[in-house]
């Protein structure tokens, strides 16, 4: 007899168990999953806290979700139903790609967590919020005319996954630390002083961000590598004309 086949670790994959707890719905206990995650992080976040949170035990837990993969698999799709990408025939598709790249970025500050798990969430790139926001952006790119539009989907999100973690990060050990953006920078000063002393290029670079407002200095860092990703992508179009 042969062995039957392993079931797909997905929430995605497998079929929802009609049950009889109104009160208790997939939706709830994603809702108030995310809520843990951006008060506490991941590491906070189990089922037995989060039946405790939902006055519910955790075989009632396991009807709707049946681990806590799956969980974060919901979780991450949910988050993703938050963001939003201009229609496909926007009049400029570099002026929508960044309203895109803007919305993602927001989101994941909002939802710290997010950009950390995306690579561990298994097989949540199946859920709709998630489809949905990649079918978007791959109409914006096909649109547009660039050739290979699901590559420049993964070039442009590489890029703002990769500077919204840092950014997360760096948020999440400001509000750690009980002061503001600005006061947190201003204890850090000497020692960032002292770290650039001797140098030539790095003092000047300090030097020129001195006094800045943080918040504005994050936007601007991350819109200046977004314009560098979009020109290189601008190159890709057909009749570009590469260093022209």
């Amino acid at each position: 007899m042969a062995a039957k086949a392993n079931p797909i670790p997905s929430v995605w994959a497998r079929q929802q168990r009609e049950v009889e707890q109104p009160a208790l719905s997939r939706t709830a206990i994603v809702r108030e999953a995310v809520a843990m995650l951006d008060a506490d992080g991941v590491e906070a976040l189990s089922m037995r806290k989060l039946g405790a949170r939902l006055n519910a035990g955790a075989t009632s837990l396991y009807r709707h979700v049946a681990t806590k993969d799956e969980l974060m698999e919901l979780a991450v799709d949910e988050a993703f139903g938050e963001m939003t990408v201009p229609p496909a025939d926007s009049p400029d598709w570099r002026v929508a790609v960044t309203a895109a790249a803007e919305s993602f970025r927001a989101t994941t500050l909002r939802h710290r967590w997010l950009a950390t798990v995306l690579g561990q969430a298994g097989l949540a790139y199946l859920g709709p919020n998630l489809m949905a926001y990649s079918e978007r952006m791959a109409a914006l790119f096909t649109t547009a005319g660039l050739p290979e539009p699901a590559r420049a989907i993964e070039t442009v999100l590489s890029y703002v996954i990769g500077m919204s973690t840092t950014e997360a990060a760096w948020l999440t050990t400001i509000a750690r630390s009980g002061v503001s953006e600005a006061e947190f920078i201003a204890r850090l000063l000497p020692a960032a002083q002292q770290a650039v002393a001797g140098t030539e290029h790095l003092a000047t670079a300090y030097d020129a961000v001195q006094g800045l407002d943080p918040a504005e200095l994050r936007d601007s860092k991350f819109h200046y590598g977004l314009e560098v990703v979009l020109d290189g992508l601008a190159l890709r179009l057909p009749g570009a004309r590469p260093g022209a």
